[in-house]
């Protein structure tokens, strides 16, 4: 995958990441809040990528 890819994955997994914390403590739902917080994570070492991809010139 390249650069741009990774980067608009990791914004998504964030995004759907931060929906689920924030439904898990409205419903006070520990096991939805754990996954959120475990699918943002993904989606910043998955923006990472991208950033590192970008500068290494997508040959990484």
């Amino acid at each position: 995958m390249g650069e741009f890819t990774d980067k608009a994955k990791g914004k998504v997994n964030e995004t759907i990441g931060k929906a689920k914390v924030a439904a898990g403590q409205r419903t006070d739902n520990g096991e939805l809040i754990a996954k959120g917080i475990a699918q943002q994570a993904k989606g910043e070492a998955q923006k990472l990528g991208g950033e590192i991809k970008g500068a290494a010139g997508d040959k990484v």
